[in-house]
């Protein structure tokens, strides 16, 4: 079965070109040039197992579809689409919970590649389904952290991220190592975006002492996750 993707994309040219260069890679794609066009498709079916959004389009910009997507659908992976190639515009889309983002005019073949990485980090290569974690427990076939004061959805990042911490509990783990290993690139932005994905972690944990993300400057992370 084909990949469903969704796309939005104003610019018709670019659009057009998009759209084809996937479905020739042998993805589903469904475009809309008008992003309100979606809205209803999120209160109810949405085929979809990841989205491509332009940052700048009319009526509804990227971000604000974004946030009405997450909101709905939080397990949903994003990948945002930037012409303006700035610092804030992509921490914003990290911050809305993005798993990625390219600068236009994109090279398809980096777009198609990022796509597959997101992909498969979808279903995560784990052996069990729920994982005991000191007072909470994780599902992750439903992207869910559960505790008695709440629970929260996770990104599929968010998830990645926890997954890997918990591979290498009770040591020293390097921004190297994470980012080299999840992210597949290292530099200035994946960088602040793994910086932001580690503080929502620790803000979920936070509830429960024994949980310890400690950053280690310029060396890392040192993580304890009590599992039993």
């Amino acid at each position: 079965m084909k990949t469903k993707i969704l796309l939005a994309e104003d610019d018709p040219d670019f659009g057009m070109i998009l759209k084809q260069y996937l479905e020739l890679e042998d993805f589903e794609v469904s475009w809309f040039q008008n992003p309100e066009d979606i809205i209803p498709l999120v209160h109810a079916d949405f085929p979809f197992q990841i989205g491509i959004l332009d940052v700048m389009m009319p009526n509804i910009d990227g971000f604000s579809l974004a946030k009405m997507i997450i909101k709905e659908k939080s397990y949903f992976p994003l990948l945002f689409l930037t012409a303006k190639n700035q610092k804030i515009d992509r921490l914003t889309g990290l911050k809305i919970g993005a798993d990625d983002y390219i600068a236009k005019p994109c090279d398809p073949e980096e777009l198609v590649l990022r796509i597959k990485n997101i992909l498969k980090r979808t279903l995560p290569a784990v052996t069990e389904s729920q994982i005991k974690i000191g007072e909470f427990v994780l599902d992750t076939t439903k992207l869910l952290l559960s505790h008695a004061n709440g629970n929260n959805r996770l990104t599929i990042r968010e998830q990645e991220l926890l997954l890997y911490l918990l591979k290498h509990n009770r040591s020293i783990i390097t921004r190297d190592n994470i980012l080299d290993n999840l992210w597949e690139t290292n530099d200035y932005f994946t960088g602040r975006s793994l910086d932001v994905f580690i503080s929502r972690l620790r803000k979920y944990f936070n509830s429960d002492p024994k949980i310890k993300i400690q950053s280690l400057r310029g060396i890392g992370f040192e993580v304890d996750f009590p599992t039993n």
